[in-house]
């Protein structure tokens, strides 16, 4: 593969045609780590679809958080609108870096019928020259959603056109929803901008840094909280760390090109970007685990320390880390001994946390991801190793129907899930924990402790989730319970991939 070549590109490749990506399986873990997923029909899609996730969120969770930056979104009205929901985190973000509340900047040309006909780059260009004026941004995220995708606005053409008579940077990112059912294409088409127009190599100073600089790929599910921890596992074996590229500063994003490793949080999020630094700048990256849990934290380490040859020290680190976080876990674990456990989450983010959910002495009884590709074929094997049965495993880009019955059939004692993907669950008297937020603490070491005290705390008092599914109803007829909760995937012909 020549990686380069899609940054030569107006846009990025779908997921479903570089990784053969797909949203639509169902069966149990075992068969299908055995299988490496080959069940997934690429492009695959259900007979029945209830709702699907938009690739524009993620892909505004990450732009949104840019300081000195404006997010303009090309398009109706109601596109980015999730902005208004997500700028809590960008405010909460900018609050615990800098000590700044601040809200995220976004605007929306909010293209009308006369545009959908006439075109709609006139009002772009015009909403840019206002935006640098009044706002006078490092950055200007242009961002196309469905509407120019359908009608042909050149969104690349008019920043390029523009783009002498402007002194933000213009970065043009084509979220166009109708492209691809995978939504994490989205962390694709913000990379792909800023690494085809903003990123350069920084001119060499001529002094040689005192630490290894090792580049920490952040993520937007991530907290300040996660970063230290992790900067502390980094400094701890002799690096300087630059975390990139949720709230990093504009004039700081070049620093990227001047590391000696890259190092991935999740392989989910941060491939296409890896593979173009390595290539471009010739900077390596490890692009295997995501450090949450305990043995994958240790496997994260492991990995960075043998690029530098620190392999004894990292174990020296691990070991002492280990011991210390399994004397603060042993009030916990035997509360957590027998009770069930459903994840449902991004795929990296969902697995991991199911192998943590194992080793704190839960029985991880059906996991859920919103998509699956090549990168996570690890992750399923680790998990089958300390599940040791068949548990359900779906394959999902929401379909609540499918989750709720899968919980009627398993009857968990706790939901792990988005912060708003938990009113299925809570709904049918499930104790949920949201699966991520930014105001708490899930990686590393420290992640691991904090997660087992949460639901230590929660599990004792369950009474608010069995009242609610109690005096609740959910939408779903008696007789929907009583079929194959994958009955509406389609599924390849037996012996298929084998």
């Amino acid at each position: 593969m020549i990686f380069m070549s899609y940054f030569d590109q107006k846009e990025p490749p779908r997921r479903e045609a570089r990784l053969n990506a797909c949203i639509a399986c169902g069966g149990t873990l075992d068969k299908m780590a055995n299988r490496k997923m080959s069940c997934c029909l690429p492009d695959g899609e259900r007979a029945f679809s209830q709702n699907s996730i938009c690739l524009l969120l993620p892909a505004l969770g990450m732009m949104n958080s840019i300081p000195n930056s404006v997010v303009l979104m090309h398009g109706a009205i109601g596109c980015g609108s999730s902005s208004h929901g997500g700028n809590a985190g960008v405010r909460a973000g900018n609050n615990h870096r800098w000590g700044v509340v601040k809200d995220a900047t976004w605007i929306s040309t909010a293209l009308s019928e006369h545009d959908v006909i006439g075109g709609g780059e006139e009002k772009l260009a015009a909403a840019i020259r206002e935006i640098d004026e009044r706002y006078q941004p490092v950055i200007i995220f242009v961002v196309a959603s469905c509407v120019p995708g359908i009608i042909g606005d050149d969104i690349d053409g008019l920043a390029q056109q523009l783009q002498p008579e402007i002194k933000a940077h213009i970065l043009p990112v084509h979220c166009e929803g109708f492209k691809t059912k995978i939504w994490a294409t989205a962390y694709d088409a913000v990379y792909h901008a800023i690494g085809r127009v903003f990123l350069k190599e920084a001119a060499d100073s001529g002094k040689q840094a005192e630490k290894p600089i090792v580049n920490l790929m952040n993520v937007s599910s991530m907290g300040r909280v996660d970063e230290v921890e992790l900067e502390r596992l980094l400094k701890a074996l002799g690096f300087d760390v630059n975390i990139f590229p949720v709230f990093a500063q504009p004039d700081k994003m070049t620093a990227v090109t001047q590391a000696q490793l890259s190092v991935s949080t999740c392989p989910t999020h941060d491939d296409y970007l890896l593979q173009y630094l390595e290539e471009k700048y010739g900077i390596p990256y490890v692009l295997r685990h995501m450090p949450i849990g305990i043995e994958n934290t240790g496997l994260w380490i492991r990995d960075i320390a043998s690029h530098f040859g620190l392999q004894e020290q990292a174990e020296q680190l691990i070991a002492a880390e280990e011991q210390e976080l399994k004397a603060a876990l042993a009030e916990f674990k035997p509360f957590f001994a027998g009770k069930k456990a459903f994840v449902s989450a991004g795929e990296f983010r969902a697995l991991s946390t199911a192998i943590l959910l194992a080793e704190l002495g839960f029985e991880v009884v059906a996991v859920r991801s919103f998509h699956h590709d090549e990168f996570a074929d690890s992750e399923y094997e680790k998990l089958v190793k300390v599940t040791e049965k068949e548990i359900p495993l779906n394959i999902a880009n929401c379909q609540p129907f499918e989750e709720a019955n899968l919980l009627r059939r398993i009857k968990p004692d706790i939901f792990l899930g988005h912060m708003n993907g938990n009113a299925t669950a809570a709904k049918s008297g499930v104790a949920t924990h949201v699966i991520y937020n930014v105001g708490l603490q899930y990686v590393g070491y420290k992640g691991a402790y904090e997660l087992a005290r949460r639901l230590y705390r929660q599990l004792q008092n369950p009474q608010f989730n069995h009242k609610l599914g109690r005096w609740t109803k959910l939408p779903y007829s008696d007789s929907w319970y009583e079929q194959d909760p994958f009955k509406y995937i389609q599924q390849p012909e037996v012996g298929a991939g084998e």
